[in-house]
């Protein structure tokens, strides 16, 4: 029924209006919430600038990006947004007691046979879900920053997430273009953040260690894996470069690994001196707001690039 879906989204902040950006492209007609009009506001001012960008990038013509701009409409009424909905997408902020609140609410407002998925990153399906009469329809559908840009979704159930509203949270996802990869069972971080986060803690072991700068550990992940993973991933990667010989590196390695289970002291008094990245000026790295705007864009370029090939190779496949 994946066209049949009648999409709404929960929060229109640069999660929420980037995904409805995702679908409207894909043809779908959104709703989306905001708590007010200043809230409203600024998801339309990122959509433009959005648009504009893959204007620029000449993924889009003119007329598609107003065609997605119709098929987006506002509305700062919950009740208006997801009354007629099918399935619904909650993109709020990361706090579990709001998200629970909210699902409670849209268990009550939404059809019975409305699927309700959270956009968490990290928090768990189930417990999203605690205060539902009905878990079986709520699943987490946790879209990768930057969502229009990022083709990962991954879907992932919570304990009482039923087979069908997995099947057709997949299917909605295909439809929108989207890669999407079912996560079974509701541990933290799902996939793509533990991996992520091993990677990271071992990149500040070797920092912490006087191993290597972390402009080097950058650089050694940006200029090897980082390209090679983009084709090949983890386990297609050790057969590629043979079991044999991967096996025996794992022999001695995995041993030699960090386990640490604590925040590195570097980061934690970057965070407790309010040095959190760009939006304040520093982190790991500085930020004056040219390097910022560079970077921005070099990741926006990137990610385009890739985006591009993929709308490619979607259109070779059809043929």
């Amino acid at each position: 029924m994946t066209k049949l879906e009648k999409l709404s989204i929960v929060g229109c902040g640069i999660m929420g209006h980037s995904i409805a950006l995702t679908a409207a492209w894909a043809g779908f007609r959104v709703r989306l919430w905001g708590t007010n009009e200043k809230d409203i506001d600024r998801a339309k001012e990122g959509l433009e600038q959005k648009l504009e960008v893959l204007k620029g990038y000449e993924v889009l013509s003119e007329n598609e990006k107003q065609k997605i701009i119709d098929n987006i409409s506002f509305t700062q009424s919950l009740t208006e947004c997801v009354k007629e909905a099918t399935f619904v997408i909650e993109a709020i902020p990361e706090n579990l007691d709001l998200k629970q609140d909210y699902f409670r609410q849209l268990d009550e407002i939404c059809l019975e046979e409305t699927v309700i998925a959270s956009n968490t990153s990290g928090l768990s399906a189930t417990e999203i879900a605690k205060l539902t009469k009905n878990p079986g329809r709520t699943v987490v559908t946790h879209f990768w920053n930057p969502a229009h840009l990022m083709p990962l979704v991954e879907v992932v159930r919570g304990e009482h997430t039923s087979d069908q509203t997995a099947e057709r949270a997949l299917s909605l996802l295909k439809a929108m273009n989207k890669k999407p990869i079912l996560v079974k069972k509701d541990v933290l971080g799902s996939v793509g953040n533990r991996l992520q986060y091993a990677i990271f803690r071992e990149a500040q072991y070797i920092v912490e260690n006087g191993i290597a700068s972390m402009e080097d550990v950058d650089a050694a992940v940006r200029y090897s894996i980082g390209r090679r993973f983009g084709v090949t991933g983890p386990f297609m990667t050790m057969d590629m470069g043979g079991l044999n010989t991967n096996a025996s590196i794992t022999s001695y390695l995995f041993n030699d690994l960090c386990d640490r289970k604590e925040i590195f002291p570097t980061m934690k008094a970057l965070v407790e001196n309010g040095h959190i990245g760009p939006k304040t000026g520093r982190g790991f790295y500085e930020w004056p707001s040219e390097f910022t705007a560079e970077m921005e864009h070099e990741r926006e370029k990137e990610l385009i690039h890739w985006l591009k090939k993929d709308i490619k190779e979607e259109k070779q496949s059809v043929k």
